[in-house]
């Protein structure tokens, strides 16, 4: 949640800046004559940029490695959001910033988590914090989950063919093959669990990967329920050791956007191997290992069955 400070400080310099910089819909330096479309964060800018093909413009509010929860938009993010013809978020409280931010552009919104079956963050065994499993928060990250992604593309393919109904036909055919690209990662997953043939355990800093496990068959624990205050308390650290150790889990993971120091801590008390960060909520710089969201599904399966795989019975190379 954006400090109380920060969102004081804000809307003066949102305002300024709309009014400095102020200018026609798709008129920026780049892509000229395209609507701009801004995303919250680069994974919604990739899968719509997917989908849009050549005949829109389309960035991401925060930058690849960025934090999204809590990011605080500055007065060149306004000044961009300033020429947008169209915003799309993520919603579910992801990103607590957004409310003040859309208040100062003129452009239209969607949230593409829109009918999406959302989950509450699951209340994990011997986690210490103190809610009910009411009481826990939406978990916002239904992307994570390659069929539910299927609904993110729907809602970006309607809400460009509203923006730009003249290319409304390729906007179909693009979300047509880039849903078969998801449909053929679920059922070769699916295919690699079954093969497994075992428990598989997403032990993470962040409760981020519950729609994945749950797509999956996998069991989940977290240092933290969502990223916010109060990451990586003692108490949530003894709850994490207890969980591998008693699992017997060979491999916990922390994400790129978070402090792994916790996680280190949980690795090197159970007597596990830190595994090289999962990717949630950015994307990575191009020349990185996900600079796509295909990829970063891809890669996040990928460490995560190889770690199981690893210590599965009669798994082992």
């Amino acid at each position: 949640m954006m400090p109380k400070s920060s969102a004081a400080l804000i809307a003066p310099a949102v305002a300024a800046s709309l009014v400095l910089t102020a200018c026609a819909p798709g008129e920026g330096e780049e892509g000229e004559g395209k609507p701009l479309v801004m995303t919250t964060f680069t994974v919604l800018e990739d899968m719509t940029a997917a989908v849009a093909g050549d005949h829109v413009e389309v960035r991401s509010i925060t930058p690849a490695g960025a934090e999204v929860h809590e990011y605080d938009p500055t007065p060149q993010d306004v000044r961009v959001a300033a020429e947008a013809d169209l915003i799309l978020e993520n919603g579910l409280h992801l990103e607590e910033w957004f409310g003040q931010f859309i208040d100062q552009s003129q452009a239209p919104s969607v949230t593409l988590s829109e009918g999406v079956e959302t989950r509450p963050v699951t209340r994990v065994p011997g986690h210490p914090d103190e809610q009910s499993e009411e009481d826990m928060p939406v978990d916002p990250h239904a992307w994570m989950s390659p069929q539910k992604a299927l609904i993110y593309v729907e809602n970006i393919e309607e809400a460009l063919s509203e923006l730009a109904p003249e290319h409304a036909d390729d906007f179909a055919a693009n979300a047509q093959d880039y849903s078969e690209e998801l449909e053929e990662l679920i059922a070769e997953t699916e295919q690699r669990v079954e093969d497994l043939d075992g428990e598989i355990h997403v032990v993470s800093c962040e409760g981020a990967f519950g729609y994945l496990a749950d797509e999956f068959g996998l069991q989940e624990h977290y240092l933290w329920p969502l990223n916010a205050d109060g990451e990586g308390t003692p108490q949530q650290v003894e709850a994490q050791i207890d969980y591998v150790q008693e699992h017997e889990v060979p491999t916990v993971f922390c994400e790129s956007t978070v402090n792994s120091g916790p996680q280190e801590q949980v690795a090197e008390a159970a007597g596990a191997e830190l595994g090289e960060p999962l990717y949630v909520d950015s994307l990575s710089e191009d020349d990185g290992p996900v600079s796509s969201y295909l990829e970063l599904l891809e890669y996040d399966i990928d460490l995560i069955l190889e770690a199981a795989k690893a210590d599965l019975p009669g798994e082992h190379d």
